[in-house]
């Protein structure tokens, strides 16, 4: 129990320390940086996008790409792509990972690197794990390929500076065989735009982000299973205060086929997922989400493929993992 408040007592004072960077956010609104986060819809195989404590959980050295189109027949509508490894160290306590992110969307692209540390401590049931992420993302405008300039217009007569923004996160994760759930700050750190292409760094607990995730498994027989969960990210910011919450269900057959689908109320849509473990080392996974609000008028949808394949797996038939 002493270790435990001691790395949650860890985890408070680095978002403490954070505060001594830049100045407070209450009047940074209309000129407030926002990249916004990427939205996927087969997040729960590919933990490390929602929260760096996951590190580690799969007991293996785990790498995943995710790709995703978004809103498809819009012209350069958004693509995402996610690549992440992660492995727990000898010691079974210690998990070090890696995760780039990708996105193109309009005449922006942004690019996203950050290594991950975790620590787990093993408790009667399951396991607690405590995750720390540091990188930086970085956004840039090529207004070059915008149609419609006038030659000379002093608004789009280059490209738009780079911005490289360094920043920190962290989580809490706990998962045994049969539940999980987790909390994270994807940032501390919040920028600004003070002119001349230059940021400014400033922190804010008003303005954190949290990513909540919990889960459980329901066994009907060996062959067939049902996992239930749900995502919330919820702002502190917002007056609205929900930026997205999904409600997800995932029927496990035989421990090879998982059909599942989520729903995004936030967003009005509807997902619907197909993913196959063919091997204990391998899964493969496509989702479609349409759109049942008013992005139908718009969007013929969101497509996404999942890859993910596992070195040196302790993950056998007769124990697999779903978590």
């Amino acid at each position: 129990m002493k270790r435990t408040r001691r790395y949650i007592s860890i985890i408070l004072l680095i978002s403490i320390c954070c505060a001594s960077f830049g100045q407070s956010g209450s009047d940074s609104a209309s000129t407030r940086i926002t990249l916004g986060y990427p939205v996927y819809s087969q997040y729960l195989q590919n933990g490390l996008m929602i929260n760096p404590a996951y590190a580690g959980s799969r007991e293996a050295l785990s790498v995943a790409i995710s790709r995703r189109n978004q809103w498809l027949g819009i012209p350069n509508g958004p693509v995402l792509t996610t690549v992440s490894l992660h492995s727990l160290m000898k010691n079974n306590k210690v998990a070090l990972g890696l995760m780039a992110e990708f996105m193109d969307y309009g005449v922006t692209s942004s690019q996203s690197v950050y290594a991950v540390y975790a620590y787990h401590i093993k408790l009667a049931k399951g396991k607690l794990s405590f995750g720390l992420k540091t990188g930086f993302n970085r956004s840039t405008t090529n207004y070059s390929i915008l149609k419609g300039i006038q030659p000379g217009d002093p608004v789009f007569t280059g490209n738009e500076k780079p911005y490289i923004l360094p920043n920190v996160g962290a989580g809490v994760y706990y998962f045994s065989n049969r539940f999980f759930g987790g909390v994270s700050v994807p940032s501390f750190l919040f920028y600004k735009n003070i002119g001349s292409g230059k940021t400014q760094a400033y922190h804010s607990f008003s303005e954190y982000d949290l990513i909540i995730s919990a889960g459980g498994l329901i066994s009907f027989s060996q062959n067939f299973r049902f996992k239930p969960s749900v995502l919330l990210d919820y702002s502190l910011r917002n007056s609205s205060h929900i930026n997205q919450l999904d409600i997800n269900g995932n029927f496990i057959i035989a421990d090879v086929l998982w059909v599942g689908g989520s729903y995004r109320t936030t967003e009005q849509v509807a997902a619907g997922i197909l993913q196959v473990q063919a091997t204990p080392q391998v899964m493969f996974g496509v989702s479609y989400d349409y759109p049942a609000g008013r992005m139908a008028t718009f969007s013929k949808g969101s497509i996404e493929v999942f890859l993910r394949y596992e070195f040196g797996s302790k993950i056998s038939a007769a124990n697999p993992r779903y978590f």
